[in-house]
Formats: structure tokens, C-alpha cells, sequence
């Protein structure tokens, strides 16, 4: 009977897929890495790193790595609301382009002896002796290999799971769009340091500063009305204008890039040596730098279960990881769709905005939960 010919196959090289890699190729686990895209590139993302993420990178020996990257300190929360601004200090952050950390999270997984191969599609297939099938195309050529542990960290877009792996995506019927684009920094109104969220009636632009100058610019837009204004780039006008915000340029709609359906969840997130990490595992409308800061901590929390599945995998490892996520990461994912659906309700967020205004001090206990300044410890405890 052949061994499988890799240790861990991890899919998608973004936050969550490439900070696993790293942690265990730096435990001599034979790595393979594979992502679809060329690196360095641009992706849809509020590009924030909070608390939690700064924290995690921390926890896996990676905590000079956004400053090595020339990451910007964020210091302010500006929020925008039917022509109002408040201004709130934030506790932690930085701001960094994700073309510039992931390629950086990925340089340093190779560095650690994980294997990288770009520009490569990986479809997740059947259980095999001992692991997990996976078909890589590059090109075309296909070739079939496997592994003992396959994780999946595929982002929003296509999971590549075998139609007979039981695991379903739900996707919430009223999920808004993601969509973002890049501008140059010749664009005025917006300062270093400081994340601007423009609230709208049919959705929000968060806006900030990235390492290089450029304007970073990430949003989230109801469907119907993304579709009746005839894209995001009108959209996020729209928005800019109902919170009183500077406007951008437009430029065209071929510079705007647009996501799958944010909110969606994946149940169950792992099946036979296999565990889906970041947002293939569940998403809902992020704030201030939460979406890299789950994909990082469910990165890190995944790492002991796949050092045990390698001596021999067991559904037990299946039901610890769902119970992991669900407490490392679904409770601060509960809190933001709350803080989603305040958003979407005028009534409420002008009189949430209004209170900050009047009382900043009392924005401070949500700040340090968005920026992750009250949790003690990220990892969790070994596997029992």
C-alpha cells in the first residue's frame, strides 16, 4: 500500500491557507501549498489587520512580518452616516495591501520548507489509503496526488470539493456583495492611519490608506440595488454622498472587482481528512480587519488537529474541529452580523452614531472587541 505522497495539501494561499503551511512546515510536515493565482496580486479586502490578527500572527512567530512590510499604523475610525462624522480612536491595527501579505505569508512559508505552486487548480477528491485524492491542473497539465490531511482555504469563490463530500454551503438568501477597487494616491480626503466607513441606506464603503499611498476601497452593496444602479462604482458614489464623505473618482467598471455573496456558511467544516479554514468555512459581513483576523486564528487553531490526524484521522478530530471554530470564531462572527444588521436599519445607526458622538467614551468596550483587545488567548489548548 503506497503512502500518500504529501503530509498536508493546503488549497488556497491566502491568510488562513498560507499561515497553516507555515506553521507546519516549520514542524518538518512534508507541505504542499497550491494556489490558483499568480503573486503577487490584488484582492477584494478591507486590507485592516485588528487585534486578533496582529495577535495570531504573534502566536506563530510572525509578528514583525506587516511592519517588515511597511504596514500602516491605523490610530482612527471615521464613520459616516446621513452626513455625519464621528471620529473614534482605535485601539490597535495596521493597514496593508493583502497583494503585499499574502505574498509575504507565503515567502514565508516556503522559507519554512512548505512547497509553493502557483497558478495551479486543485480539486478536492475522494478518501484514498491512508488520506485525502487531489487533482492539481496548471495548464494543462493534470497530475493526481495526495495527502494525509487536505485543507481547504478557497475563500468565497469555488470550493472544489467532490459533489460526494458531505459538506454544504448555505448561502444567507439576503447576503450583500462584496466588491472593491484600488485607487491612486493622488486621491484627496483621506489620510493615512485612519479607516473611513461610509455608511449608505443599501450598503457601506470602508476606505484606507495601504503601504504604497494607494486608496484602498472595499465595500459591501444589496444585491437589488447593485444591480439597478448599474455597478459598484456607482454604488459606492451613492454611498460616499449619503454620509457626507469626500467623493472618489469613479473611473470604470472594469477597475472594480466583485465577490461571491458574503454571508454563507459551510456545514459541516471538515469531512475524512479534510478541514476547511477561513472564509470556506463560514463568512459573514466583516468590520475593521475581522475577516484576516478569523482566517488567521482558524489557521492556527487547525494546526493541532492536523498533527494528530497525521498518526490516524478519526471523526472525533471532525467534531473537535467544528466545536473549535464555532468558539474561536463563530461567536466574534455573531457579533458582527448584529453589528451588520444594526447598519442596516437608519433608525438605529443614526442613533448609535449620535450617541458616540455625544459620548465617546462609551464607543470604547465595541472598539476593544472589534480590535480584539479583550481576549486573553487565541490558540487553543492541545488536542485532548
Amino acid at each position: 500500500m503506497n503512502a500518500p505522497d504529501w503530509d498536508v495539501i493546503v488549497v488556497g494561499a491566502g491568510p488562513a491557507g498560507a499561515l497553516a503551511a507555515h506553521q507546519l512546515a516549520r514542524r518538518r510536515l512534508r507541505v504542499l501549498l497550491v494556489e490558483k493565482r499568480a503573486f503577487p496580486r490584488w484582492k477584494v479586502c478591507g486590507s485592516c489587520l485588528n487585534g486578533v490578527a496582529l495577535r495570531a500572527l504573534e502566536d506563530a512567530g510572525l509578528g514583525h512580518l506587516v511592519d517588515d512590510q511597511g504596514a500602516v499604523p491605523l490610530a482612527r475610525l471615521r464613520l459616516g452616516l446621513q452626513g455625519h462624522q464621528v471620529d473614534l480612536a482605535l485601539p490597535v491595527g495596521r493597514s496593508l495591501s493583502r497583494s503585499r501579505f499574502d505574498l509575504a505569508l507565503s515567502e514565508a512559508a516556503v522559507a519554512a520548507g512548505a512547497v509553493l505552486r502557483l497558478q495551479t487548480e486543485a480539486s478536492v477528491g475522494g478518501a484514498c489509503p491512508g488520506g485525502r485524492q487531489v487533482l492539481l491542473r496548471s495548464g494543462d497539465e493534470h497530475q493526481s496526488t495526495s495527502a494525509r490531511v487536505v485543507l481547504l482555504a478557497t475563500g468565497l469563490g469555488s470550493s472544489g470539493l467532490d459533489p460526494d463530500i458531505p459538506i454544504q454551503t448555505r448561502i444567507n438568501p439576503h447576503a450583500r456583495v462584496g466588491a472593491g477597487c484600488r485607487l491612486d494616491a493622488e486621491v484627496s480626503g483621506y489620510g493615512k492611519g485612519t479607516i473611513h466607513m461610509a455608511i449608505g441606506q443599501h450598503g457601506y464603503v470602508g476606505l484606507v490608506r495601504n503601504e504604497d499611498g494607494g486608496l484602498n476601497l472595499a465595500a459591501a452593496f444589496d444585491r437589488t440595488h447593485l444591480i439597478a444602479a448599474g455597478g459598484p462604482a456607482a454604488c459606492a458614489a451613492t454611498v460616499l454622498a449619503e454620509a457626507g464623505f469626500d467623493p472618489v473618482p469613479q473611473g470604470s467598471e472594469t477597475s472594480w472587482r466583485a465577490t461571491p455573496a458574503l454571508t454563507r456558511q459551510s456545514t459541516p467544516p471538515a469531512a475524512e481528512r479534510l478541514l476547511l479554514l477561513g472564509d470556506a468555512a463560514g463568512y459573514v459581513e466583516p468590520f475593521t480587519g475581522e475577516g484576516m483576523g478569523w482566517a488567521l486564528v482558524g489557521a492556527l487553531a487547525a494546526v493541532p488537529l492536523v498533527l494528530q490526524g497525521q498518526e490516524g484521522w478519526s471523526r472525533g478530530l471532525e467534531r473537535e474541529w467544528s466545536r473549535r471554530h464555532a468558539r474561536l470564531i463563530g461567536s466574534r462572527q455573531r457579533f458582527c452580523h448584529a453589528l451588520a444588521f444594526a447598519l442596516r436599519r437608519p433608525g438605529l445607526s443614526r442613533n448609535l452614531l449620535a450617541a458616540a458622538e455625544r459620548w465617546p467614551a462609551l464607543t470604547a468596550p465595541l472598539l476593544q472587541q472589534l480590535g480584539g483587545a479583550t481576549l486573553e488567548r487565541l490558540t487553543p489548548e492541545p488536542c485532548p
